[in-house]
């Protein structure tokens, strides 16, 4: 079992050595946001996601029984 994962490894890492190496780079600020942010555009937003998800799927938990009939 250990020379099969040892081949893995080889075959990974020669694949790997081929391929550019990728620099990629965080964009981290130290700064405040320009504007704050209320609980009441907060809860506004966080409303909006929610009926997003969770909206299709209420319907079709309510309408399960019209789509079984078909």
């Amino acid at each position: 079992m250990s020379g099969l994962l040892r081949g893995m490894l080889k075959v990974r890492s020669t694949v790997a050595s081929r391929t550019h190496a990728i620099n990629q780079r965080a964009n981290i600020s130290s700064k405040p946001p320009k504007d704050n942010i209320g609980a009441a555009e907060t809860a506004f937003v966080m409303s909006i996601f929610a009926l997003t998800i969770l909206g299709p799927s209420g319907w079709i938990l309510a309408n399960v029984q019209n789509y079984q009939k078909r």
